[in-house]
């Protein structure tokens, strides 16, 4: 599990989907995703998600203390913070 502190100040963040090409979002645009990816697990979500009562608490913990969620059985999708060179 990744520690938060590695992604304080980081703005850009890659999500790898299972066969499908890596895709570039903000930390804003990447938590309304989770949002909506987690919103149809609902009933399949894991232990540490499941103590917070909302898509927004469990976006924003998701998005800063891991790095990978199984979206479907042996399916996991994965997001790392990136620089990108200006």
């Amino acid at each position: 599990m990744p520690n938060s502190i590695m992604y304080q100040d980081e703005d850009t963040f890659v999500l790898l989907y299972p066969d499908q090409p890596e895709e570039f979002f903000s930390a804003a645009e990447l938590r309304e995703k989770l949002q909506d990816i987690i919103s149809h697990i609902q009933d399949e979500l894991p232990r540490d998600l499941q103590k917070f009562t909302n898509l927004s608490e469990q976006a924003e913990y998701l998005l800063y203390n891991n790095c990978q969620l199984e979206i479907a059985p042996g399916q996991s999708l994965q997001w790392y913070a990136v620089r990108l060179e200006k």
